[in-house]
């Protein structure tokens, strides 16, 4: 955790857990996703189960610490308490004989799953993929779809004291998100409903100005397919902004496994894209509500416990 790895600029954190992972007598190769950006393969043989997760964090970068009870900073529990949680269950695993698990960290979850692409193109034959979230060491049953939008509208600049000789890029904005907070979004009996935040809002220069530029960005967590929520979207803007989709993930279910505690988890993570390195599950210690947060921080007994689980998931799949 003290090594600084905001989504960009994951490298340092990446030659760490190359050298780490070497050292343990793994066969660790670094796959380049972007320009200075890798992801971590870590074998010991053919592997058929992998161990994956992420190695890019949020900013703003936080301090170290711990108490008692509790790891605290930057990927305490998304997701570099889960890299420690996962290298450990491969270890036990190893150590009892199990030698068929490999790991995977990869880069850009946080943002666009830049890692997660680039790695879906190499399989190496795994049958099974148990990747890492915060989710109270709850086996998820599903996850919610995500779309990031970008809308952005154009008017006409003039003197504020003579609005009527321009046209505000801001109130053209302001009507159209109104009606995008009003759409009716759908249910999933399963995945539960669909949520979205505005989450950054800028127009004008000044206030005595009409503003002739404005724009918004908006995250979707969908449970329907990306596509229907398109399309219901640009019948809305058509003709009256600008629309550029970021990135998007699909809703994503998943299986039970008997002996396992189960939830449904909000947020997207990087199994949607890792379909060719064996069947998925999400599984991971910590809690998501205090990842991205000023107190992000993980409980020790979880992290602990976090590892029986993924070496009882690893032991009943490979079985």
């Amino acid at each position: 955790m003290e090594i600084e790895s905001i989504t960009g600029n994951e490298a340092a954190a990446g030659y760490f857990l190359r050298d780490y992972l070497s050292g343990l007598k793994y066969d660790v190769s670094l796959q380049e996703a972007a320009p200075n950006r890798f992801n971590v393969i870590a074998f010991a043989g053919k592997p058929e189960l992998v161990f994956s997760t992420h190695i890019d964090t949020v900013p703003p970068y936080l301090p170290v610490g711990e108490d008692e009870e509790y790891l605290y900073g930057r990927g305490a529990c998304d997701a570099k308490g889960i890299v420690a949680a996962q290298i450990e269950a491969a270890e036990n695993l190893r150590a009892s004989g199990a030698s068929r698990v490999g790991l995977l960290f990869v880069v850009g979850e946080e943002r666009d799953s830049v890692g997660a692409l680039a790695a879906n193109k190499i399989p190496p034959g795994s049958r099974f993929l148990i990747d890492g979230e915060p989710t109270d060491n709850h086996l998820a049953l599903g996850s919610k779809g995500s779309l990031r939008v970008e809308i952005s509208a154009r008017g006409k600049a003039a003197h504020s004291a003579y609005p009527q000789m321009g046209e505000s890029a801001i109130l053209k904005l302001l009507d159209l998100l109104e009606e995008i907070r009003a759409m009716a979004l759908p249910h999933d009996p399963i995945l539960g409903e669909s949520t979205c935040n505005i989450g950054v809002l800028e127009g004008g220069t000044k206030a005595n100005i009409i503003p002739d530029s404005a724009r918004a960005e908006l995250m979707f967590r969908s449970v329907e397919p990306i596509e229907l929520l398109k399309e219901r979207l640009e019948v809305l803007i058509a003709g009256r902004a600008d629309s550029r989709y970021l990135f998007e993930v699909p809703p994503f279910i998943m299986q039970a496994m008997e002996g396992f505690d189960t939830t449904v988890v909000s947020f997207a993570s990087d199994a949607p894209f890792l379909t060719e390195w064996g069947k998925p599950f999400l599984l991971g210690p910590g809690s998501i509500l205090n990842a991205h947060t000023d107190h992000e921080r993980i409980s020790k007994q979880e992290l602990l416990e976090g590892v029986e689980l993924y070496v009882r998931l690893a032991r009943t799949l490979l079985s």
